[in-house]
């Protein structure tokens, strides 16, 4: 795992044509098949779904301010294209801070597709407190009526507003210039373009020089912030309570309810499905990089033998379903809060993998990004 590289300032989203799948199509599973091998075959695919009305292409290049709703929350961010030709070594200069590392396999993997394919199929999730003046500059463009609302194959709802005011245009890109944004969601994506970037060839262009992003203001529509628990395979409650001890944690012993109405920040919960307890830690021995940070970090490297496999889940119930008494540990957390994490990335610490869930997520197709419109026109004729 390494980190991503950090992209300089000013954090910059520009203007794109964008294509959007049909509506139909969007939160459809079978959508994917779009973008499956060979992807050599991505642009030609392209131009059938055209053809059929499956794929529609905007009529100008914008900023798009994309609303959607999901499981009743309303999320609302620019989408764009962001600036990845820069580069900085220095967290204080980023324009953009990954928080979790990234596996450098897997990101040239996803470079070597984007090259092949030519199409950013989805935006990175971006995240941030905006400037005083940016929510109300959004609100003004939403006084207007929507270029598209929808409700999707699976059930999100969307509302999309072109921007091509070069006025608003102007006064967004001003107010981003000095701010910076954590990944959400998108870390390996993030990490092919700059790699993608720098593998750039002779007529690439603006095409390798950016990225497809989505841009939220965390102050304004907040993405939902929860835990991602750990299952610890091979490892058992005796073991983690000499380990949790050897960093000066409390161990307490209880039942399930009791344990679980002690979840916490600074109280981590355990069961191996039969036994419960917690693992508590004084706020002074927080690493910067929270409760996740205290786990791996400290306790983890403790144990007297390692795990054989860490599995994450989303929910405690699954979680649960995972441990097996005296052979496996759910090790259950609480959500980190979103300034912790920003926190720790601009100082340049990662937290560990699968560390945080940034929800909702906006289904893909909504806005797409075709890396050069040519070989589109190319592959038409």
């Amino acid at each position: 795992m390494v980190r991503a590289p950090y992209l300089g300032r000013p954090l910059r989203l520009e203007p794109f044509r964008a294509l959007s799948l049909a509506p139909s199509r969007i939160g459809d599973p079978t959508s994917a098949r779009l973008y499956s091998r060979p992807y050599r075959g991505v642009a030609s695919r392209i131009s059938s779904w055209l053809a059929r009305g499956d794929l529609r292409e905007h009529r100008d290049s914008a900023l798009y301010l994309h609303e959607y709703t999901a499981a009743g929350i309303t999320v609302r961010g620019v989408v764009g294209i962001l600036d990845v030709s820069h580069r900085t070594d220095d967290p204080d200069q980023a324009a953009v801070l990954p928080h979790e590392g990234v596996r450098t396999a897997q990101a040239t993997q996803l470079a070597s597709r984007m090259r092949q394919m030519r199409v950013h199929p989805a935006p990175i999730l971006l995240t941030y407190h905006a400037p005083e003046g940016v929510a109300a500059l959004l609100d003004r463009v939403q006084a207007g009526a929507p270029d598209e609302q929808y409700d999707d194959h699976g059930g999100q709802h969307h509302r999309v507003w072109a921007i091509t005011d070069e006025a608003v245009i102007a006064q967004l890109r001003e107010a981003w210039a000095a701010q910076q944004a954590l990944i959400a969601d998108g870390h390996h994506r993030y990490a092919a373009y700059a790699e993608l970037q720098g593998l750039a060839e002779p007529g690439d262009g603006a095409a390798t020089d950016f990225g497809l992003a989505m841009l939220i203001d965390q102050d304004d529509t907040p993405l939902q912030l929860g835990a991602i628990h750990r299952v610890l395979a091979g490892v058992n409650l005796r073991d983690l309570r000499s380990a949790a001890e050897a960093v000066g944690a409390t161990w307490t012993a209880g039942g399930r309810e009791a344990t679980l109405g002690r979840l916490g920040p600074g109280v981590i919960a355990l069961s191996d499905g039969r036994g419960w307890a917690t693992l508590e830690f004084a706020s002074a021995d927080t690493p910067i990089t929270g409760d996740v940070g205290y786990l791996h970090d400290r306790v983890l490297p403790r144990l007297r033998r390692q795990p054989s496999r860490v599995l994450h889940a989303h929910q405690v119930d699954a979680a649960l379903k995972r441990a097996r008494p005296g052979r496996d540990v759910a090790v259950l957390l609480a959500a980190p809060s979103f300034d912790t994490i920003l926190s720790s990335a601009s100082t340049g610490q990662l937290l560990p993998e699968k560390a945080t869930s940034f929800q909702p997520k906006p289904h893909p197709g909504v806005l797409i990004r075709l890396l050069d419109a040519a070989r589109l026109e190319k592959s038409r004729h």
